[in-house]
Parts: structure tokens; sequence; C-alpha cells
């Protein structure tokens, strides 16, 4: 196992994919943060830095999360789209052993998105906030919960995207379904019932990083989120249970 993990660790530095989805994350999260960060004050679009605002800007870490996902795909779907599964399978006969070390490496690959978007998010949020020469509104404990939770949901959900990509298997399929649930399907729902919305995935994965509004994906108003070992279990289930399918069917089906 320890060698499997070690080799998917190997192609992932490797990737220039997930090079430029990481800087894709951090450049977006910069650019939203320091928008609203410029932004904020009287007469601003977002509120003051010395209250709500700063939160709203310490907590644009959404888009970073969809991109961990995406990046949990493209661990599982780059074998098939570079035609390397034969050989991955042929290195290591056990395929659940393959799968697994996929699922672990595309977790910890997700906690370095997570831990890069709430580093610049905080970053820009405090330095603005220093610069306008306004105290900070949350304390150091309440920001480290909004962090934890940025951490927490990007791992979860790169590991949710693992099993997506091994299920689907094209890399374009798979990537579309995520900005398709995400943007479409989910934001459906949740305008439907104020209930649902809390336990979808990626509603839930922003409100477990302190998003009140404004995010992406946006989160409707109103919605109570759940309580953070809730929500961690809500997307540990869901990463279980998209593992389920292709630990079962990828033992079964021909790679090449």
């Amino acid at each position: 196992m320890i060698a499997a993990i070690r080799s998917e660790l190997l192609k992932i530095r490797t990737t220039r994919m997930s090079a430029g989805l990481l800087a894709a994350a951090v450049a977006w999260t910069a650019l939203v943060t320091g928008i609203e960060s410029a932004r904020s004050g009287p007469g601003g679009m977002v509120p003051s830095l010395a209250g709500a605002g700063l939160r709203d800007v310490l907590t644009s870490t959404g888009f970073g999360l969809i991109l961990a996902m995406v990046f949990g795909v493209t661990v599982a779907t780059a074998e098939f789209r570079h035609r390397t599964a034969t050989d991955t399978y042929l290195d290591e006969p056990n395929r659940v052993r393959v799968l697994a070390a996929k699922f672990i490496t595309g977790g910890l690959g997700g906690l370095v998105f997570g831990i890069a978007g709430t580093a610049v998010a905080t970053v820009v949020g405090l330095s603005f906030a220093a610069a306008k020469g306004y105290p900070f509104a949350l304390s150091g404990a309440t920001m480290a919960r909004y962090s934890a939770g940025a951490i927490v949901a990007g791992a979860l959900l790169a590991a949710a995207g693992v099993g997506l990509g091994s299920l689907i298997r094209s890399q374009v399929g798979a990537i579309i379904a995520v900005f398709a649930w995400c943007f479409g399907i989910e934001q459906v729902l949740s305008g439907l019932s104020h209930y649902v919305a809390p336990y979808l995935p990626f509603t839930a994965a922003t409100l477990m990083a302190g998003a009140t509004n404004g995010t992406m994906p946006p989160v409707p108003s109103g919605v109570t989120p759940l309580p953070f070992a809730a929500v961690t279990g809500l997307l540990a289930a869901l990463a279980a249970l998209v593992a389920v399918a292709p630990a079962s069917t990828t033992v079964r089906r021909d790679i090449t």
C-alpha cells in the first residue's frame, strides 16, 4: 500500500494539471477576496471589514473547494486519458489497493487546496483590515474554525472526486458532471427547499467553511448550517458512497 501511495503522489507532483488547478484556485481566491476587500466599507458592495465584511472575505473559499473535487477527478481519470491505466494495474494487480491509494492521495491533495484557499483568503482579508485600521472583527478561534472547515471539506470533496472519476472514467465528462451538479442541480434543489440545502454536498461544504452568502456555489440566504461534525460525517459518507461503485466495477471491468 505504501508503495502504491508513493506512486500516486509522484504522479500528482509531476502532473501539470494538478499544479494548474491549484494555481487557479489560489488565483481566483486572491482575486475574489481582493475585490471584496477593496469594495468593502460604507457605500461599498460589501459590508465593512470592521464587521460582517471580514467574515465574507475570509470564507470566500468556495471555488477552491470546487476545484479540489475537480482535482480528485483528475487523479482518477488521468490514467485513462493518458492510457497509463494498464501499466498501473500491471505493476499493482490488486485493483482495490490501487483505488485505495488514489483515494488517500486525492484526499491529501484536497487538504492542500483547502489550506491554500483559506490561507490566501485570510492573508488578503486581514491585510486589508489592518491597512484600513480596523480591529479584527473575528476571534482567532473563529477564524481557525472557518479554516478547519475549508481544509476538511477540501479533503473530503477531493476524495469524492476520485470516486466519481473512477466511475465515469472520462475526464471531461466527470468534470462537466461536477460543475453541472454544483451550479445547476444543487442550486435548483437548494432553491426549492431551505431544509434540503444544508444536506447538499457543496452547500454543506461552504457552510462548514463559514460562508453565509456570495460564494461559489451561491449559498441561499436563510439556510441554517449543520454542525461541524455532522457536515464532516455527511461529506465522508458521500466520499465512501461514491467509492463503493468504482471499487466494485473497476475490479471487474476491462481496463483497456
